[in-house]
């Protein structure tokens, strides 16, 4: 007998494109707060940031998604 749960390959794709654009939503709106002087950041955390949005607008096509 096994334990858990078995999903299909459209469905854990579905599930990983709507955490990817989920983050990115969380990522612009953190790099935004910088711009806007609202949040202050470490230089080092704004170009990993960037650099994590611009991989993840690469990969969210790849899903079927946008953006």
């Amino acid at each position: 007998m096994r334990n858990g749960i078995t999903l299909d390959f459209d469905t854990a794709d579905k599930i990983t494109l709507l955490v990817m654009q989920d983050q990115l939503k969380g990522l612009r709106m953190e790099l935004a707060e910088f711009q806007d002087r609202k949040k202050r950041f470490n230089l080092e955390d704004v170009v990993n940031t960037a650099k994590i949005i611009a991989a993840l607008e690469l990969l969210i096509p790849y899903y079927g998604g946008t953006p």
